[in-house]
This record gives structure tokens, C-alpha cells and sequence, in this order.
């Protein structure tokens, strides 16, 4: 029989919650970036537009050019007019999407919701568990324009604070509609920093992977083994395969720009022996501790939550003794965590 050893306690760490960042910074690259050495854990401190220093001519940046949808709604019921906020999540068929209600137990099979000034209309079609109900939409015109000027960004659940400016929560070069939080790794990047990689002799290449709010879910088994991951859809173009697997040929790094890039490249890798191959599908790939990355050689990442998957997936690819000690430093010099927080460059 198999024992398990791999505990969710040993991912745990001590986090102020004034540290959780509530809202961006007005420039994105002006926030502060820490350096972390994978083979010995040495640090060093930069801000982010800094990342130049770092990086040589023929590596390759990996980037998720998924688009966050505006997918929270507020609503109100045709018959009582009862307040009702329902967030998209995934699109089955048609205009039909599976999706999260609340209140939930006012949303039966047959209800009808109203959003706007009726611009956009609801029959709820299926019921489902923990909230869950399908619902199937009527609107006027391309759905995706409707819900751009009724939908709101679903911020992740530890930010209290109003978004301002929606594009905010989107990357600069979000392209591939349908994830429900943003790849936020690559919010730090301007559109001139991109094109000063570039200029390096730095290759810049895109994956896509539709990030779901099971990414927010926190492992809740005492043996890592035994957590059920989430699945999201990915798809990787024959460009961008080629063009990985020429960089690594040559000698050039993969550096993945966020958790959700890794995951895409590490899932494809692990299914064909190192190499890149152009495919798209589900991924429900978990990596801990013990995993040998075949995909990537640095990643750039964000400050994650005590006992996440994703500070599993860095400890992984950097220690958990390197990472614990970064994320120590990092309480200690106050980075600013999460979504809207600093990065960490780890190489």
C-alpha cells in the first residue's frame, strides 16, 4: 500500500491580510519583482520592468492570451423582482451556460431573470448542485457585446474593492474570450516592455488556457494526493509548439508566464516525452512536490495563497524550502500578494 507524505500543512505560512492587494497599481510593470534562484535560493529584488535583466536573446516567453468575460450579472426575478447575482461559467450549447446563483434556493427549474432593462433574459433549464443552474439566455444582437456593458470582472473572492477600470483585470494582450479570472502573472506586462523583450532577440509566443474558479479552491484533504484538481480547456498552436521546441534545441529557456501556462505546457510535455506538440483539450494536470518539469526551464508567477495548489506547483519547480523562505522574505519586506499583487521570477 502505497503512504502518502506529501501534507497540506507543510504549504502553510504565516500572511498578514494587509498584504493581499485590493487594487492594481496604476502602472503595471512598476511593481516589484523578486528574483529567486531555483538550484539555490538565493533572492535578489527588482521591480518588474527590470525583468530585461534577466532574461538572454533566444529564450522564449510563454504567454496565456486568454480574455476574462465580464461574468457576473446581477439580476431580478420576473415574478418577485428578488435580487439575484449569477456568475457565467462555463458555455454548454447555444445560449445555454452552466453557471453559479445566489441566492440559489430562489432560482427553481422555470424561473426568469431579468438583467438590464431586459437587454438580456434568463430561463433557468436544470438545477444543479452547490449553486449550480443551467440557464438559457435571450438577447438581441452578439451575447458577448450584451455582456460587456452588463456583466462586472469576477474578482477573485479576497478582493473587497470595486474595480475601477475593468481593463485592469485583463492582460494587455487577452485575445481568446471565456476564462473566468485572469492569468495574472501577465498583468505586469506593458505593451512596450513586451516589444523591449522582443527587441533582446527574446521569442514571444501564446498559449491558451480558460482559467476556472476552481483555481481559487482551497485543497481541503490533509494528503495532497488525494486532492480532485479541476479540469480547464487549453489549446496550443503548431506555431507555438514549433517554435518552443526550436528554442529548446538551440539551447534557449522556457520561461512560462503564469501557472496556468505551465500547467498547458507541462500536460502536453508529459504526454509526449518532452516535446511540444500543437493540441487542445482539458487539463486537470496537479503539480507538487516530486514532479519533474519537462516543459518549462523558469516561470514568471504571482504571490500565492498558504495551501494553494499553484504555491504547490512553484514549490515543485523551485523547493518548498526555497519558496517557503521566499515567501518569508516577502512578508517580511511587505510584497504585495495575489492577484493584484507583485511577482516572483524564479529561474
Amino acid at each position: 500500500m502505497k503512504v502518502t507524505t506529501v501534507k497540506v500543512d507543510i504549504f502553510d505560512f504565516h500572511l498578514p491580510e494587509e498584504l493581499i492587494a485590493q487594487t492594481p497599481l496604476k502602472n503595471r510593470s512598476d511593481s516589484r519583482l523578486m528574483v529567486l534562484n531555483k538550484e539555490n535560493g538565493e533572492i535578489e529584488h527588482t521591480i518588474f520592468k527590470n525583468i530585461t535583466s534577466y532574461l538572454r536573446k533566444g529564450d522564449c516567453l510563454v504567454l496565456n492570451d486568454t480574455k476574462v468575460l465580464p461574468a457576473r450579472l446581477f439580476g431580478v426575478k420576473e415574478d418577485t423582482g428578488a435580487h439575484i447575482e449569477v456568475l457565467l461559467l462555463k458555455q454548454l450549447e447555444e445560449n445555454n451556460w452552466e453557471t453559479l446563483v445566489k441566492p440559489a434556493k430562489r432560482v427553481k427549474v422555470g424561473t426568469k431573470l431579468i438583467f438590464g432593462d431586459g437587454q438580456l433574459i434568463a430561463h433557468c433549464v436544470k438545477e444543479e448542485e452547490h449553486g449550480g443552474r443551467v440557464l438559457k439566455f435571450e438577447y438581441e444582437g452578439i451575447f458577448y457585446e450584451v455582456l460587456e456593458a452588463l456583466g462586472e470582472m469576477p474578482l477573485p473572492p479576497y478582493i473587497k474593492e470595486k474595480l475601477d477600470d475593468k481593463d485592469r483585470y485583463q492582460t494587455v494582450y487577452a485575445k481568446e474570450r471565456g476564462s473566468a479570472a485572469a492569468p495574472t502573472a501577465g498583468l505586469h506586462f506593458t505593451e512596450e516592455l513586451l516589444e523591449e523583450i522582443k527587441n533582446m532577440g527574446v521569442h514571444i509566443t501564446f498559449i491558451t488556457l480558460h482559467v476556472g474558479l476552481g483555481t481559487f479552491r482551497p485543497v481541503s484533504v490533509e494528503n495532497v494526493e488525494k486532492h480532485d484538481m479541476h479540469s480547464e480547456y487549453y489549446q496550443v498552436s503548431k506555431e507555438t509548439a514549433d517554435l518552443i521546441n526550436r528554442v529548446r534545441k538551440q539551447g534557449g529557456r522556457i520561461i512560462s508566464v503564469g501557472t496556468t501556462s505551465t500547467r498547458t505546457l507541462e500536460t502536453i510535455a508529459s504526454e509526449h516525452d518532452g516535446e511540444i506538440v500543437a493540441q487542445n483539450g482539458w487539463t486537470d494536470i496537479f503539480i507538487y512536490p516530486g514532479y519533474q518539469f519537462k516543459g518549462i526551464d523558469g516561470m514568471i508567477t504571482n504571490f500565492h495563497l498558504p495551501k494553494s495548489t499553484l504555491i504547490m506547483l512553484v514549490s515543485a519547480l523551485a523547493g518548498r524550502e526555497h519558496i517557503l523562505h521566499a515567501y518569508e522574505t516577502a512578508v517580511q519586506e511587505k510584497y504585495r500578494f495575489f492577484s493584484f499583487g507583485d511577482a516572483m521570477l524564479i529561474i
